[in-house]
């Protein structure tokens, strides 16, 4: 925000009437008090609007991850159905239609089980147990439903920031639509 300075506009000449008044200095030019409250009207709702759009993004992102983990988390049910529910350890299923997309969310996740996956796709297509596609399964879940935890405080950050804004805006155009009217008042009745 930019320096406010109050000056002493002559108030001598103002205590003749019986007014005192003085004005403001905003971006280096004078300024009456409603011009003043206007001014910081508007750029508290240009700081609020200055705040949602990196929300918004970050909402839009994480929106693409989740979309991404599902259809990991697909990928690894449609494997796991391809073993028999008495399958014994020794069994291995081929997980098919990971996309290059899908790789820096699947790596992280491969991590999280405790693996260590190579530069291309061939690992995930290699034969998996049972028990690590479960394993999969069971934590690919656990990051859906961290990232839905996260969009859900973002939705409500983002919720409060846009009723912040349009109170802002509003509160502006109130100040205007006053000082503009008292003007006119002013005017109408000084002729």
């Amino acid at each position: 925000m930019d320096m406010i300075e109050r000056v002493d506009v002559g108030t001598a000449r103002l205590n003749a009437w019986g007014i005192q008044a003085h004005d403001y200095k905003m971006d280096g030019r004078q300024v009456d008090f409603q011009d003043l409250l206007v001014n910081v009207s508007k750029r508290r709702a240009v700081t609020v609007e200055g705040e949602i759009a990196p929300l918004s993004t970050r909402i839009k992102s994480r929106n693409k991850e989740l979309e991404i983990l599902g259809s990991l988390l697909a990928i690894f049910t449609q494997t796991q159905a391809k073993f028999a529910s008495d399958a014994a350890g020794d069994a291995k299923a081929s997980v098919e239609g990971v996309k290059a997309e899908m790789v820096p969310l699947g790596c992280e996740a491969y991590r999280k089980k405790g693996g260590t996956p190579g530069s291309d796709l061939s690992w995930w297509n290699s034969n998996w147990s049972k028990a690590s596609v479960e394993g999969m399964i069971s934590i690919l879940k656990n990051m859906i439903d961290g990232r839905n935890n996260q969009s859900q405080t973002d939705m409500t950050r983002l919720q409060s920031l846009v009723d912040r804004r349009d109170q802002a805006f509003s509160s502006a155009t109130e100040l205007m639509t006053n000082v503009s009217d008292t003007r006119g008042n002013l005017i109408a009745n000084i002729g």
